[in-house]
């Protein structure tokens, strides 16, 4: 099974920013975790600060990855054309957020990818991604 992690922007922050909303750890080292508690899943990770560059990789890896788990960050709530591209493409997407969006500011509570998604995980801090993984097996 061939899965993808697609981090967006201020992602590659995790660990550093706002620990009181993201935690204290960084995806880095979370990833090799991931890795080593998913021995048989070839995990790949992806991290773009650029909306871009998200559009690209989902079109790269959307017709051949089993999965893919999306944590588009703050173009969740402003990205159409990420959230067309999930309809576009084939493979499933799971939509992930670290913290819990409806608890935050207004803007938050709106998502383009969530229609297009095949699941949305929220708020379980950076095990969401643990989550969506499991979604897949």
């Amino acid at each position: 099974m061939k899965i993808i992690i697609i981090n967006g922007p201020n992602l590659n922050l995790l660990g550093k920013r706002e620990p009181e909303i993201y935690g204290n750890q960084d995806f880095e080292a979370y990833f090799e975790e991931l890795k080593t508690k998913f021995p048989t899943v070839e995990l790949n990770y992806y991290q773009t600060n650029i909306e871009g560059e998200i559009i690209n990789k989902l079109q790269e890896v959307g017709f051949t990855y089993d999965g893919i788990i999306l944590n588009a960050g703050a173009y969740t709530h402003t990205s159409i054309g990420i959230g067309d591209c999930v309809k576009a493409i084939t493979t499933p997407a799971v939509e992930v957020h670290i913290s819990n969006t409806f608890s935050r500011e207004t803007f938050r509570h709106q998502s383009y990818i969530s229609p297009n998604a095949n699941g949305v995980i929220i708020g379980f801090g950076i095990k969401s991604y643990e989550l969506a993984l499991e979604s897949f097996l």
